[in-house]
């Protein structure tokens, strides 16, 4: 799905009334009914104590009140507080007038605010998308008044003193939400770790804003999910042959480190190559042979590291990395390979550092390769980031300079197209952060690249997608804390299974 700008949303909003010829009003109805819709599934009335709504003076805090009159309607106990402002918008006006009167509705006193009591609910509706600097005076006040509460805060589109597009300064006043409801689509700022202690757990709800607006409109940035992948994976024909699914290469192991080969090698086997060659040290031949007997072991005359690069002619797509370790000969080894490489490349860990540490060698990676840095290894790659949004954009600036896929991995991971698109993948959870997982995801990769069905960029977005998704379904048998990388490796086959039924796209 299209993460959408804040401009952008607000010209969904118009443009969808326009398109139905409502009223803004009524859209403003739907997101109340949605909110409160998805409140009364978690609380009951009698569970829920006294709800506080804290209403700004635009249509945010028309949000609020509408949604405090939807729930008042279902007999939960209300309370509405509103922002003291020389002016309110019209939708707030409306949504004010029609309060009921029953219904406790206060102006708040920055000099004597509510009092909270702990684990009461309140609803953050004092400011949405349209915020342009930080919050001062009686709102920055209100903001930390909520803050030291120990209340379940529900921020409504976004919390309050959030910018959604672009960083803000240290010292900002930003509600710390435990949950935040967004309408439609989610936000830029909801997948970046610096926001996480503000937004806690995000949710989009549907309001039905128009389609055709929202398909024309261009954006450079992806939200990934099951439906934006339908179609993507061709299913397997009847006369299918291991031909069909390409023979792939992995240089990967040295000594100590043969274990990030096998992890490699088994995704890549799962991942549905149709022949696979793992170029290992002399050292790892036996441990790759019983470990993942289905792929061919290719020795280096080296016993504890790779020194030389293998006939590259049989093989539709090579990855290297995992293990690998950062000899000079194996730098060698990586520059050849950059040289005389005509198929797909993968290039994660060791190679990585070995980039970073050689500069020079990024001049020769040939259009399209994929690299999987995490952040530190990034860094090596680019430079020192000041804030998320200035780390995405040396993410996009080094993917259109060099041509390349970059996958900058972690929480919500980030895949930057050579065209400066990102796309950041749905899929995953904490119990991944273990030794091991980035190189499952490699051998993931590298066996959809070999795939001469897929491009460039649906390999690289099922890979992850269901990468994380094998997660998903580990944690479910393991638990996150039990969760290992070869786990996460038993579970591509079902993973990708699940992507080859979705509906194909028309």
């Amino acid at each position: 799905m299209k993460i959408l700008s804040a401009d952008q949303t607000r010209q969904a909003d118009q443009a969808t009334i326009q398109a139905e010829g409502i009223r803004s009003e009524e859209l403003m109805e739907r997101a109340a009914a949605a909110l409160s819709a998805w409140l009364m599934e978690r609380v009951a009335p009698e569970e829920s104590g006294e709800i506080h709504i804290f209403c700004g003076p635009g249509n945010n805090g028309g949000d609020g009140l509408a949604a405090a009159r939807y729930l008042h309607e279902a007999d939960y106990k209300v309370r509405v507080w509103l922002l003291p402002a020389t002016k309110y918008s019209p939708n707030f006006t409306h949504n004010r007038q029609h309060l009921p009167e029953e219904l406790p509705c206060a102006e708040l006193n920055p000099q004597k605010l509510p009092r909270l009591l702990p684990h009461s609910i309140v609803l953050d509706a004092l400011f949405g998308t349209g915020l342009g600097r930080p919050l001062e005076g009686d709102a920055a006040a209100v903001v930390k008044h909520l803050n030291k509460a120990q209340a379940r805060i529900i921020a409504v589109d976004v919390p309050s003193g959030l910018f959604t597009d672009a960083p803000q300064p240290a010292d900002s006043v930003v509600v710390q939400a435990r949950h935040t409801i967004s309408f439609e689509l989610p936000k830029l700022a909801f997948l970046l770790h610096q926001n996480v202690p503000f937004v806690g757990q995000w949710h989009v709800l549907p309001i039905g804003l128009s389609t055709e607006f929202i398909h024309n409109t261009s954006v450079d940035n992806y939200f990934v999910d099951a439906i934006f992948l339908a179609g993507r994976l061709p299913q397997r024909t009847q006369f299918s042959h291991k031909g069909t699914f390409g023979h792939a290469l992995l240089l990967a192991g040295s000594r100590g480190k043969i274990g990030a080969a096998v992890l490699a090698s088994r995704a890549c086997l799962h991942g549905g190559v149709g022949l696979l060659t793992v170029r290992v040290p002399a050292v790892g031949y036996d441990i790759l042979q019983s470990s993942a007997p289905e792929a061919m072991a290719l020795t280096d005359p080296a016993t504890d590291f790779v020194t030389e690069l293998p006939d590259l002619k049989p093989y539709a797509a090579i990855g290297i990395g995992p293990g690998l370790g950062q000899e000079a000969a194996t730098r060698d080894v990586l520059e050849q390979l950059l040289r005389e490489a005509k198929v797909p490349l993968i290039i994660d860990a060791d190679a990585l550092n070995l980039l970073g540490a050689n500069r020079e060698l990024l001049d020769l990676l040939p259009p399209d390769t994929l690299l999987t840095p995490h952040p530190k290894e990034f860094e090596r790659l680019t430079e020192p980031a000041r804030d998320d949004y200035h780390r995405l954009e040396l993410l996009r600036d080094f993917a259109r300079q060099r041509r390349c896929y970059c996958v900058l991995k972690g929480a919500y991971t980030a895949l930057a197209a050579p065209d400066g698109t990102l796309y950041f993948n749905s899929t995953g959870n904490p119990g991944m952060a273990t030794g091991g997982s980035g190189d499952v995801l490699t051998g993931l990769l590298l066996a959809l690249r070999a795939d001469q069905r897929l491009s460039p960029l649906d390999a690289a977005l099922l890979g992850l997608y269901a990468h994380g998704r094998a997660g998903d379904l580990a944690a479910e048998e393991t638990g996150q804390a039990g969760l290992v990388a070869g786990d996460i490796a038993r579970f591509i086959g079902p993973a990708l299974h699940k992507l080859t039924t979705l509906p194909a796209r028309l």
